[in-house]
This record gives structure tokens, C-alpha cells and sequence, in this order.
């Protein structure tokens, strides 16, 4: 069997691969970036087409996105998510239409309040980024009702992984404090740390998508823990490592204003599937402060 990842040099898209070639999946990658993939665009409709058509997979996931809400990435994003998804489902209409197909969404193209977000939240357009990822989702709503494909759609909840890097707080806090630990007198400059999202293992969320994409009565779910810590709790249990306090060295922004307060999954249809995660809050940051790889962004 052969699976084919749009995206495949991220985070997810390295761990996928992986647990793929575990369960003896041929993987096939795409990237704009690396060098151990094929390199190309997925908002490039021939592009797309020819390598579907030639490899036929019988897995499709599509990652590839830049991994912020700025609207500074509006095109880039458009063009990866939005475009990206039609071209794939087009493609696989035409040419492997049994196959499955896993789109990413995410925890952001939902409207928040502040109360664990589930599949029937409505959406909320926000940004360039969640306007693109509602628009994926919609597109592949119908291709699968109107033309039976078999589209699966995660909504990914916050996750990490050693493979982040500093772009991501959560790495920018634990390469921080492993500087510190050695000697660096830095001050580490942060925003609202009393925000509060799920800390989950990017390892394990690529597990739950392969859950869901393997059975065919749940088409869409949310993935993530339904557990929340703050930033500050993160902060804190850092510095513990290094057994020294942060307030000594982190400068809080006082007038940074955050996109939310609190993000936080109800995700109990992934979890009625089988999945759960093996990786708690205070396990990722153990294997964060024990592996760096510069990698992958």
C-alpha cells in the first residue's frame, strides 16, 4: 500500500511517516522545503494530478500550510490550503477515487467562547489562515457528499514535538531556558502567559488521525487531549528543570493582546474510536529538553 503526504517536511508530516513505515505503508512526501521528498506545490493543479495519477496512493494527507494566523501569509496559505485540497480532491476524483484523503484543519477555524470546542462548533473566519482552512473543509464536504470520495478532516488541537523550532513558544521557552541552564544571562521576552491551550505530542496526534482514517462511519473529529495548561505553567515547569526561577529572566509583554484566552478540544468522537494520548503535559517537556532537531519547522 502506498500513502502520499503533502506537507511531509513538518512536523506532522515527519511523525506520519514514520508511523506509515511501521505499518509498512510505502511513503511517498511532498515538500517545498527539505531534501529528502519529492519537491513541489500542491497549488499546482498538474503538478498534483500527474503524481496522483502516476502513484495512484491509496492514503492521501495533505499538511502543507505555514503555521500562522499572520495575514501576512494569506496568499501562501490560499494557495496551499485552499487551492491544494481542490487540486488533490480533483485529482483523486479523476484518477484514485477509492482512495483516503485526511485534511488537515484546525482548532482556529472554529468560533471560540472559551468552552472545549467539539465538530459542532460553528466555524469563525478570523484570520487569512482559518478562512483557508474553513474553506478546505467545505470543499471536501463536497466531494465527499457529491461525489463519494472517502475525505476524512482532523481539526488539530495544539501539539509539539522536539522537531518545533523557535518560530513555536513552546520550543522558544525550552531552548530559552536550556541556554540559561548553561550560563546565558538572556532575558526571555514573552506575551499574555496566562493564555491557556492543550499541550499535546505531535507523535500522538498523528496517531489519531490514522485511527480515524481507518475506519468509515466518522468522517470528521477534533483531535486533542480536551486538557489545557497556560503558558505560565509551562514557563514554570521549565525553569523547575533547570531549577532556577523564571522570574528572573522572563519580561512579560504587558500590552501584547493574544488571539484567545483559553483553547481547549471536547474530543470525545476520537476518543470513542480507540485513540487516546500517551504523552502527557509534563512528558512533552521532558522530551523536548532531551531533543532538539533543527529540521523541521
Amino acid at each position: 500500500m502506498r500513502a502520499l503526504i503533502f506537507g511531509a517536511n513538518g512536523q506532522d508530516g515527519y511523525y506520519l511517516a514514520e508511523l506509515l513505515t511501521l505499518n509498512q505503508i510505502d511513503v511517498i512526501g511532498v515538500s517545498q522545503t527539505g531534501k529528502n521528498w519529492i519537491h513541489g506545490d500542491v497549488g499546482d493543479f498538474k503538478f498534483v494530478e500527474d503524481l496522483i495519477k502516476f502513484h495512484r496512493p491509496h492514503f492521501i494527507f495533505h499538511f502543507a500550510a505555514n503555521s500562522t494566523t499572520h495575514h501576512s501569509a494569506l496568499f501562501h496559505n490560499h494557495n496551499a490550503i485552499s487551492n491544494g485540497t481542490i487540486n488533490i480532491l480533483e485529482s483523486v476524483k479523476l484518477h484514485c477515487p477509492k482512495a483516503k484523503v485526511f485534511l488537515a484543519g484546525s482548532a482556529m477555524q472554529f468560533k471560540n467562547t472559551g468552552e472545549p470546542i467539539d465538530e459542532k462548533t460553528p466555524f469563525e473566519a478570523r484570520s487569512a489562515y482559518s478562512a483557508a482552512r474553513i474553506h478546505s473543509v467545505y470543499a471536501g464536504r463536497y466531494f465527499r457528499d457529491v461525489f463519494n470520495l472517502h475525505v476524512y478532516i482532523g481539526y488539530l488541537f495544539n501539539h509539539d514535538s522536539p522537531l518545533r523550532t523557535e518560530r513555536h513558544v513552546n520550543q522558544k521557552i525550552v531552548q530559552s531556558a536550556i541556554r540559561i541552564s548553561g550560563g546565558s544571562t538572556e532575558k526571555l521576552s514573552l506575551g499574555n502567559i496566562g493564555v491557556q491551550k492543550e499541550f499535546n505530542y505531535a507523535g500522538d496526534v498523528v496517531e489519531a488521525m490514522w485511527v480515524l482514517v481507518n475506519q468509515e462511519n466518522i468522517f470528521e473529529a477534533v483531535i486533542g487531549s480536551g486538557k489545557s495548561y497556560s503558558i505560565e505553567d509551562w514557563v514554570e515547569r521549565c525553569f523547575e528543570k533547570i531549577n532556577k526561577s523564571w522570574k528572573e529572566y522572563v519580561v512579560v509583554q504587558k500590552d501584547y493582546r493574544p488571539e484567545y484566552n483559553i483553547l481547549v478540544s471536547n474530543p470525545q468522537i476520537i476518543m470513542n474510536l480507540g485513540w487516546k494520548p500517551k504523552y502527557n503535559f509534563n512528558q512533552l517537556i521532558d522530551m523536548m529538553f532531551k531533543q532538539t532537531d533543527p529540521r523541521i519547522d
